[in-house]
């Protein structure tokens, strides 16, 4: 059995959700990866980011955004409103925010209005941080349309991200 595991870095924007497809990097790496049959496994080490699989959509609003992700961004924002101040939820509380503060980050400086994601942890908590496709004869089995997404919730400000993928088989 072969294990093959890449690693790719994404940036993100503010003040909305970012959204990356993540079909051709997963394409590439089963290439080269050289694994026939086995599964794929896509998946986020962000609290604030999920990847989901789904149909691709050909049309697109100004910011590059598929309409169905536009959808999605509507419907949970119906669920799960943008935080926008404190107190909006329970999260983040006195001691987080503590914790947040004494972290020392040199690409995120600490700030309180960072803080204010709560929204993004419990729209990535509803989609998930992974998902796992069938490899079959060197293809991945995502069908003609099926597409795996990754999105980050986490509209405080932008950000470097990564997504794991992880192909085992042989």
């Amino acid at each position: 059995m072969t294990v093959y595991h890449q690693e790719v870095d994404l940036r993100t924007v503010s003040n909305r959700p970012s959204y990356h497809d993540m079909t051709p990097f997963i394409q590439d790496a089963l290439k080269t990866s050289r694994i026939q049959n086995g599964i794929c496994v896509i998946s986020s080490p962000h609290t604030t980011c999920s990847v989901f699989f789904e149909e691709f959509m050909h049309d697109r609003n100004y910011y590059g955004d598929e309409y169905l992700q536009v959808d999605l961004n509507h419907v949970l924002d119906r669920i799960v409103p943008v935080q926008k101040t404190e107190n909006q939820y329970y999260s983040p509380g006195p001691e987080h925010i503590a914790y947040g503060m004494a972290k020392t980050d040199p690409d995120y400086p600490a700030k309180e209005w960072t803080m204010l994601n709560t929204d993004g942890h419990l729209r990535s908590t509803l989609l998930g941080s992974s998902e796992t496709l069938i490899v079959k004869d060197g293809e991945l089995l995502n069908g003609k349309v099926g597409y795996v997404y990754f999105v980050d919730f986490d509209q405080t400000r932008e950000r470097n991200r990564v997504c794991n993928i992880v192909i085992i088989g042989e």
